[in-house]
């Protein structure tokens, strides 16, 4: 999975990829070579105690560093624009993927690990290629180069590598392998940690009306203590490598001087090359820790390639067709024929053959109790699901063989929770209608009945709107989002129980000027409220998933038991003036 990911979103940048390899090597090679060349200062130079040729060896030694240090910089430099860009790569191409998901596979993920898996996930592998294109790259030219100059300078100390290096990787290898199903479940209850948190901010206001903040105080605790404690786990693994390396190469340094000093003693080897032979062999080992210490990170990475992968593998069950019809013109005609949903693992279908029709310059409400299928009814018809069985027609042309886009270009719906987005009015109006003028956005407010309160605030159309809206009630937010679907002028208009937050006076007010916006469009009102259907030209009764009565109100009051139950639960709600 990592592996494909990197090979994917990576590959733009091979240049820079390649131009990090080359700085590297040349960088490594430098590094390599200051050891012979100080190795000469010594026996050729001090020992001999010629100046000049100090001087001169000194001055090489100045050059070759400068080479180095050059381009050490130019490889962090690139390396870290093919990090950032394969992470600014890979977040957009999950943003954009997770926007295009259904409801269906948004509820079967969660919005916490979609967050996690867009942010946290996609750094760890950012961070990992980062580091690779700045350390992973010169380690093995620092080990087999090291190796090779090593054995050049003395071929009788090189049996101290074939001991320490393998001892080092295999050890460091043992605990690396026992991260992995570490950071999996590290990965998780981050995701946990962000559910938990995005529940109680948005649900700040029930913990306090219910006196709960004790109970969400522990379970806040509770999984921030089951990340800590996991993240102990993994910091107490990665903390037995750098002791145990550090004590592997102080014994081998140890033994290499040990030995080392035999063979001077010897005449076999003289200081020079020992000393060059030891910088050899701390190159050699340093770079299998720089190797290590990037598959310590590894397998978090590799966790979260397997989540990233995930995602973008799940295939959106709302998609446009490979050749997706339109009708010649938009006109607004729905229809659902012998519709009905379940969702999956449901016992039982939500709607059961629902058959309506809705035609354009008419307004068709539907009504029904709690849990009667209404806002699922809606969900169909915009295509946010699609049906089981059955069929929904825009325009006598099935909402599955639509492109998608073009499907809601034609409708402007106003949900049951009228969401607003941080930002502007203008900002929130424009989601509408991108090009949206003052005049239209004035318009639209006027019908929505929210140009009082906006004209009223000094910044106009600029008034600020915090996240969800929640500088503004329910009300307020509401008319806001009616304005945001009236602006487009779409050929439907889909009110889900979009009144209920407006007191009966503005309501009126509202459907008295959509009634003239809307007069060649198609209007579908899903509500609760008897005096919100009244006047609408048919009346859609639904029971438990089921049409039980169309008609009109007068209709419905003789010919519909549900409907005129339902009408007379709310003359009693509202109370009797006499």
């Amino acid at each position: 999975m990592l592996w494909a990911l990197l090979r994917r979103y990576a590959g733009p940048y091979r240049g820079a990829v390649a131009v990090v390899a080359a700085l590297q090597m040349v960088s490594s090679l430098a590094s390599l070579y200051l050891p012979t060349i100080n190795a000469a200062i010594i026996d050729d130079g001090v020992a001999k105690g010629d100046t000049t040729r100090i001087v001169e060896l000194g001055a090489m030694m100045l050059g070759v560093t400068a080479l180095q240090v050059l381009c050490a910089i130019g490889a962090v430099y690139f390396g870290s624009r093919v990090g950032m860009g394969f992470g600014r790569d890979l977040r957009s191409a999950m943003f954009g993927h997770v926007v295009g998901l259904s409801a269906e596979e948004t509820a079967r993920f969660g919005a916490p690990t979609l967050l996690t898996r867009t942010t946290n996930d996609v750094q760890q592998i950012q961070v990992l290629l980062q580091m690779t294109c700045t350390m992973l790259i010169a380690a093995p030219i620092m080990c087999v180069g090291g190796i090779a100059m090593a054995i050049h300078q003395n071929a009788g100390l090189s049996w101290l590598l074939m001991v320490s290096v393998p001892l080092l990787a295999l050890s460091n290898w043992i605990i690396v392998s026992k991260l992995l199903p570490i950071f999996r479940r590290m990965q998780r209850l981050i995701d946990g940690i962000n559910r938990v948190l995005r529940e109680q901010l948005a649900g700040i206001r029930v913990i306090r009306a219910f006196a709960r903040e004790p109970f969400e105080r522990t379970r806040f605790r509770e999984a921030n203590e089951a990340l800590a404690d996991t993240a102990m786990t993994v910091g107490r693994l990665q903390a037995l490598m750098l002791p145990f390396t550090t004590l592997v190469i102080n014994l081998s340094s140890v033994a290499l001087i040990w030995f080392g000093g035999l063979r001077i003693d010897a005449g076999e080897m003289q200081v020079g090359s020992l000393i060059a032979f030891l910088s050899y062999f701390m190159q050699i080992l340093m770079a299998v820790l720089m190797a290590t210490l990037l598959l310590v990170m590894l397998p978090r990475a590799s966790v979260c390639a397997e989540r990233i992968s995930e995602v973008l593998g799940t295939v959106p069950a709302i998609a446009s067709p490979a050749t997706p019809t339109s009708p010649a013109v938009a006109r607004g005609a729905v229809e659902l024929v012998d519709a009905s949903f379940s969702y999956p693992g449901a016992d039982r279908p939500v709607l059961q053959r629902v058959s309506l029709s809705a035609r354009p310059g008419t307004t068709t409400a539907v009504v029904g109790s709690t849990g009667s299928g209404k806002s699922t009814l809606v969900s169909l018809i915009c295509r946010l699901f699609d049906v089981t069985e059955g069929s929904v027609v825009v325009d006598r042309v099935d909402v599955r063989d639509y492109d998608v886009e073009a499907l809601w270009s034609t409708i402007g719906l106003v949900p049951q929770r009228g969401y607003l987005f941080s930002g502007t009015v203008a900002d929130n109006l424009r989601y509408g209608k991108a090009d949206a003028g003052d005049d239209e956005m004035w318009a639209a407010l006027r019908v929505a009945a929210a140009e009082d309160f906006v004209a009223a605030h000094p910044d106009g159309l600029q008034m600020r709107v915090a996240q969800g809206g929640i500088n503004f009630s329910g009300g307020q937010r509401q008319r806001l989002a009616i304005a945001r679907a009236v602006i487009r002028r779409p050929a439907v208009y889909l009110f889900d129980d979009a009144f209920s937050a407006l007191d009966v006076r503005t309501d009126a007010r509202v459907r008295a000027a959509l009634a003239e916006v809307s007069a060649d469009a198609t209007v579908l009102i899903v509500s609760q409220r008897i005096s919100t259907v009244m006047a609408a030209d048919q009346i859609v009764v639904i029971d438990d998933g089921a049409v039980v009565g169309v008609g009109t109100h007068d209709e419905l009051i003789l010919d519909c038991p549900v409907y005129a139950e339902f009408a007379d639960s709310q003359a009693v709600a509202m109370g009797d003036p006499r």
